[in-house]
């Protein structure tokens, strides 16, 4: 059992009132501050972003932009909010399941981890709800998806005002969403938050982006037709086996007769357990596995990443790249060329290579499989990367006077889940951002993604849609599998 790990609500940081000097962006508070970290402690750190939403935690700089600067242009790339297991992953935990309740409930009595499968715990996917966002619960990804929508209206509300030509004109909010549907379902609900439910038909543009590999370049879900054979070896390896989940069955099968779970039942079980958060309030399923065990189920999820779509493939700085240098057009060209507010939704594995590129999280050598490498982990800690409703924000700031924390004119700040992450190689700006020169230098060294991973001459060689965006709401509720009961 494990009551020291907590589930703390979305966008809640685990701190005392006296312990919030590191959030302060000017003066420490003057009363006690409290001498215990309790991130630690926090369950969505360990859930292998399989659970809700969790912030990054912090370096301590201000989320708000230096006094002597303002936002005038974002460009966010955001991961769908909480969601169902994968169709993949159904079959297995209906196994495992079946498995667990048919031993404990034929036993008469038992004081194990288990026993609350004897009372109402019903398993929580609706019918044909694979894959879709959840609906109910307090870590729903369709509330998520509203209410961050909701906060970046308040954070960049300057830039939606100022966004219109014509005062009698309506403002219209493009998004752009791969073509899957709870991709299409966040940005749906992010847009309402956004510009308010009762304007959303005509003051929100859905863009659709298709996930087809035949869009080359011109995609949020760029394919790269190049292979790393190592990467991909270790990233087909998934589950890796550490002894955690060894211990955790032999835990269980000593509790019950006759249970015979394996290790990798285990891992498949406390998968199910990190996903219950995200349609319900509780998991009974947590507490049944240690503190240590879900430590390593975590750094499994890190390593799965590295590899698949983390700096542990040769290719993936490529594929972020991509992004970045279509982003930094719209930077270059500023707010009046080319608009204000960039609202983009995508997958996970399609937002973590630009998190690679960026090499704002790579570890200094390669992930082990076969042992938690605490020390690599602090670097690549994929809860901090990409949670369910993860985000990066690129912030333009508009610097006015010149400090010794660089001249007047315009930076760039990358806002990672909420907390500031700095470049490692440029600071020379307020609150560690980087100039925007020197920012372009460091995006035009990476690899070119239509090089690199080999597009066909006969596909888009460059990221274009964010330039022939269709302001017409006609794709706005697009509908299609739906899942039993979502509205």
């Amino acid at each position: 059992m494990i009551p020291s790990l907590v589930v703390i609500s979305i966008s809640t940081l685990i701190l005392t009132p006296a312990a919030t000097a590191t959030t302060l962006s000017s003066t420490f508070p003057s009363t006690r501050i409290a001498q215990q970290v309790f991130d630690g402690d926090n369950f969505l750190k360990y859930d292998g972003i399989r659970g809700p939403y969790v912030d990054r935690k912090s370096y301590g700089i201000s989320r708000d932009p230096p006094p002597q600067c303002t936002v005038d242009q974002v460009v966010m790339v955001k991961r769908h909010g909480e969601r169902y297991p994968a169709s993949g992953e159904g079959p297995s935990i209906e196994v495992a399941l079946k498995k667990v309740n048919s031993t404990v409930q034929s036993l008469e009595s038992g004081k194990g981890d288990l026993d609350f499968l004897r009372g109402n715990w019903t398993y929580y996917v609706p019918s044909d709800c694979y894959e879709a966002e959840t609906f109910t619960g307090p870590y729903a990804g369709l509330a998520e998806a509203y209410s961050h929508g909701q906060q970046y209206r308040a954070r960049y509300a300057h830039l939606w005002t100022n966004n219109s030509s014509s005062s009698s004109a309506p403002l219209v909010l493009p998004l752009f969403a791969a073509e899957y549907q709870r991709i299409i379902d966040t940005a749906r609900r992010f847009g309402e938050g956004f510009v308010g439910e009762e304007n959303y038909s005509t003051q929100a543009a859905m863009n659709l982006v298709s996930e087809s590999s035949s869009r080359g370049a011109d995609s949020l879900t760029p394919s790269c037709h190049q292979d790393d054979s190592t990467a991909r070896d270790k990233c087909n390896a998934y589950p890796y086996r550490l002894p955690q989940f060894d211990a955790a069955a032999e835990r269980l099968n000593a509790q019950y007769k006759g249970l015979n779970l394996s290790w990798s039942d285990v891992v498949t079980l406390m998968t199910m357990a990190a996903y219950e958060l995200n349609a319900r309030s509780e998991s009974k399923w947590i507490d049944v596995f240690t503190t240590d065990e879900w430590v390593s189920f975590s750094y499994i999820w890190d390593v799965n990443f590295y590899y698949c779509a983390g700096p542990g493939n040769k290719y993936i700085r490529a594929v972020g790249a991509n992004y970045l240098s279509a982003s930094l057009s719209l930077l270059q060209q500023g707010p009046s060329a080319a608009g204000s507010l960039f609202f983009n939704f995508a997958h996970d594995s399609n937002i973590s290579p630009i998190i690679a590129a960026l090499d704002i999280a790579n570890p200094p050598q390669d992930l082990p499989t076969d042992r938690v490498a605490f020390d690599l982990q602090q670097h690549w800690r994929i809860t901090d990367i990409i949670p369910m409703g993860g985000r990066l924000t690129i912030e333009r700031l508009n610097c006015s006077a010149g400090s010794a924390l660089g001249a007047a004119g315009i930076y760039v700040r990358l806002v990672l889940n909420e907390a500031v992450v700095p470049l490692r190689s440029c600071q020379d700006g307020p609150g560690y951002s980087c100039s925007l020169q020197r920012y372009a230098e460091f995006v035009q060294g990476l690899p070119v993604f239509a090089d690199e991973c080999a597009v066909p001459p006969d596909e888009p060689q460059h990221l274009d849609f964010w330039w022939n965006y269709t302001t017409s709401s006609k794709e706005n509720w697009h509908r299609g599998e739906r899942c039993n009961g979502l509205a």
